[in-house]
């Protein structure tokens, strides 16, 4: 089961976070590079439209959303700067990093995707 801080959470209570099944660490701190096992209902959620590789136009990002909803984010020569647990709810995505940074985004069509002031567009 996923750990994360036990504060609000891309706008998520703890209390909201518990009731959908994700495990908070009790002293607060998010426990980095800890995989995460994901139940039934939380796999279901990341079986969308979106799973797959989305890059800047210059290459430098590139992020892909795995379909056990997890996401490894490459920036530059940086391979997995970035690693964490991701979930979608209509065209919003919201992000999880495993050292606990939140971040979110819109998926404006099926190929495009703004992401914390970037366009990343479907490989």
């Amino acid at each position: 089961m996923a750990v994360f801080p036990s504060r609000h959470v891309a706008g998520f209570s703890l209390a909201a976070m518990v009731a959908c099944g994700v495990a908070v660490a009790a002293s607060g701190d998010a426990r980095p590079g800890e995989k995460t096992r994901l139940t039934k209902g939380e796999s279901e959620m990341a079986e969308h439209p979106y799973v797959g590789m989305w890059v800047t136009d210059d290459g430098h990002v590139r992020h892909e959303l795995l379909a056990n909803g997890r996401y490894d984010e490459a920036r530059g020569d940086r391979e997995s700067a970035y690693q964490g647990r991701y979930a979608v709810n209509g065209t919003h995505i919201d992000y999880w990093d495993d050292t606990g940074f939140t971040a979110d985004g819109v998926f404006v069509d099926r190929n495009t995707l703004h992401h914390g002031g970037m366009i990343l567009r479907r490989r």
